[in-house]
């Protein structure tokens, strides 16, 4: 399947570290940056490409604003999953030196990653929209005394030096990101750990949620992510999306999806796909 992927979407500009992460599952094939997360998941929708890159949940900031509402209506279907290392780089104009640079520019979140660094090396934090386009306004201004906290991809794409590798503050700093297709691509159940994300929305009654999830503890499915959040425009009506261990087609997790469809309004499975090794082999490093 993968041999038929042509173009991968992504939210940002190139070199951002979605940009990286495409990169790193799908070797080879071109990507489409995009300003918004709405614009990376209609370029799949449409047509113009073939999957979408995005990023769920990051170790240290938790989880991405606005992914858990644009999947439910974007009709696409979650085909895998990616845990992308972040790793943040000093870049600067070619010349420039570290004791030269006074300022950093990067996303707000970049700079608090790195914010041990940037105090002991007293360079200030400059605010931008995103990594990438620091690196870019960085490589086009020239300026020896200010510098971008981006992805080793950046140095590539602007021509910029890595001054100082690795910065970041917390070495576990790792994002997940999810795939997304037009046709949903379910493995078969004998082929190994897989993982369904689903959303649903529990009736407004007493114990509700303890009772829809109490499927998932009677048939010994591990619910490894559970969320929720603010629907309709009140505070009144949440949706909930979660992840869980295990196939659609396997009777306990069908047992289990049955008694949360019995106390909840809507389930929507998001996606079938398989678990990431990163899980058995990653999870250690982030304090699991």
């Amino acid at each position: 399947m993968t041999d038929l992927i042509r173009l991968v979407a992504f939210q940002g500009q190139p070199g951002a570290y979605s940009d990286l992460a495409c990169r790193a599952y799908f070797p080879g094939v071109a990507t489409l940056p995009c300003p918004t997360f709405e614009d990376a998941l209609a370029a799949v929708r449409d047509g113009e490409a073939d999957r979408a890159m995005i990023p769920i949940e990051n170790s240290l900031a938790g989880r991405v604003a606005d992914v858990h509402h644009l999947m439910p209506k974007s009709g696409l279907h979650i085909v895998g999953e990616h845990f992308q290392r972040v790793n943040h780089q000093l870049l600067a104009p070619k010349g420039a030196t570290l004791a030269g640079i006074r300022r950093a520019r990067s996303h707000v979140q970049a700079l608090g990653q790195c914010r041990g660094f940037l105090r002991a090396q007293g360079i200030e934090a400059l605010v931008d929209a995103d990594t990438a386009g620091s690196a870019r306004q960085v490589a086009e201004k020239g300026d020896p005394s200010e510098a971008a906290i981006a992805s080793s991809l950046c140095a590539d794409l602007y021509g910029l030096e890595i001054l100082k590798a690795d910065i970041e503050d917390a070495k576990h700093n790792t994002t997940r990101m999810l795939i997304l297709a037009r046709v949903a691509e379910v493995p078969d159940i004998a082929e190994g750990p897989c993982i369904t994300s689903f959303v649903f929305r529990v009736r407004s009654v007493p114990a509700a949620l303890y009772k829809a999830l109490g499927g998932f503890a009677t048939n010994g499915i591990n619910l490894t992510k559970l969320e929720s959040y603010m629907v309709g425009g009140n505070f009144v009506a949440a949706q909930f999306y979660a992840d869980a261990e295990g196939h659609v087609d396997d009777r306990a997790m069908r047992l289990a999806l049955e008694e949360l469809r019995f106390f909840s309004r809507e389930v929507k499975v998001l996606g079938v796909y398989p678990a990431n090794p990163f899980r058995q082999t990653g999870m250690a490093d982030l304090g699991e």
